[in-house]
């Protein structure tokens, strides 16, 4: 891979041991993966920021690197392992609270945004179509390659933060305008209209076609349910970019010839379903992966105003700190928190939820998928309204 004079002389260490170790992250995937040089890029979204998820090693390596760079670029971070204000109301343990705090530290440190979130495009880190970018969320690079048109490959934790130090990530996988096109045509032939239908059809696309690039037709989505689609296809197989027919800003030129093409319905629908269900009990009913958005919350309590506010165990939804900022603002948050609580920063799969819960309900794909391994929970997955109403 081509370096730059000035690529040179960081890999040889003349810009300090941070920017040294990241030009030498980016130039070893751009050799494994055949990139030709190195590209700017517009923005960076940084995984890797639980210490549920990256743990004692993970936080030495942070601590590390912040005390010599500063990023070059917009840099958003992941959810962490708890709400970072009120984690205390999550019952989390103070001596992972400590942990977790440092590590956000170490973030602000480097002069990332810590919003903590996997939905950056609903908090100011949202690129336009055709910018390169750098982010490792699974569901925020889904959504940024296939609804806003962005170019990012799936990046992991320690690159995006090198890209974000560097301001560069090698040139090649969905940078490149002749791997953006789909691998197989998927015809809808069953109404998708509640979230857990979208959950389901992603869990049931993703573990289908894996890393394929899919061309939906007859699929009529909103922004939140694009999230949720491509959250799920994410978690369940490797999709990072998908197009839908009329809808996302590259289909028309999406499809080569002959490609395979295959149908999903009411029964593979319904088998989705069944296979992210594995408890009818619920200790907990938690939304919000990826983070909700002010309109998801807005929904949310109108279904808890509808069935009451006597339930039977917790409920929490989780969003972005700016996305509760502005619910408190409208005094929308306040009404949510008579039946449930709303925490930001956080969300189910990567916060210790392992150690207060064994049965999680969800109308979250995304969630549905990762609860069991990740946190060992029993999964109840349908929509909300309807796990509401069991949980009365």
């Amino acid at each position: 891979m081509y370096l730059s004079k000035e690529d040179e002389k960081i890999l040889n260490g003349e810009k300090g041991y941070a920017a040294q170790k990241s030009m030498e992250i980016l130039s070893s995937l751009g050799d494994i993966y055949g990139a030709d040089k190195l590209i700017p890029v517009s923005s960076c979204q940084i995984a890797g920021a639980s210490y549920k998820t990256i743990g004692e090693a993970g936080l030495f390596f942070v601590s590390e690197f912040s005390k010599s760079s500063k990023v070059k670029v917009k840099a958003t971070l992941n959810p962490i392992g708890m709400d970072s204000k009120d984690w205390q109301r999550m019952n989390i343990k103070k001596e992972f609270a400590v942990k977790q705090l440092d590590i956000l530290d170490a973030y602000l440190k480097m002069g990332i945004d810590c919003s903590c979130t996997c939905t950056p495009y609903l908090v100011g880190n949202r690129p336009n179509c055709g910018d390169h970018i750098a982010w490792s969320e699974s569901s925020a690079v889904s959504f940024a390659n296939s609804v806003l048109g962005a170019r990012s490959n799936r990046e992991g934790g320690p690159s995006s933060l090198a890209s974000s130090v560097i301001g560069k990530t090698p040139n090649y996988g969905l940078h490149l305008e002749e791997n953006r096109k789909a691998g197989i045509i998927v015809k809808v032939t069953e109404e998708i209209k509640s979230f857990s239908d979208v959950g389901a059809l992603g869990s049931f696309v993703g573990s289908e076609i894996g890393s394929k690039i899919p061309y939906f037709k007859n699929l009529e989505l909103d922004s939140d349910k694009l999230k949720s689609l491509g959250a799920s296809m994410a978690a369940s197989g490797s999709v990072a970019l998908y197009h839908i027919e009329g809808a996302t800003p590259e289909y028309q030129n999406a499809i080569a010839d002959d490609i395979e093409k295959i149908e999903v319905g009411k029964e593979e629908i319904r088998e989705a379903k069944e296979k992210l269900n594995s408890s009818e009990d619920t200790e907990l009913i938690c939304i919000g992966c990826p983070h909700c958005s002010v309109s998801e919350v807005e929904e949310a309590l109108r279904i808890f105003k509808k069935e009451g506010r006597t339930f039977k165990g917790d409920i929490w939804i989780c969003t972005s700190r700016y996305v509760k900022n502005e619910l408190e603002r409208r005094g929308i948050a306040q009404e949510v928190e008579k039946y449930a609580k709303l925490l930001a920063d956080t969300c189910m799969v990567v916060a210790p939820i392992e150690d207060l819960y064994q049965k999680t309900a969800t109308n979250s794909g995304k969630a549905a998928t990762y609860l069991p391994s990740l946190c060992k929970q029993k999964v109840k997955f349908g929509d909300l309204e309807s796990l509401i109403k069991d949980f009365k």
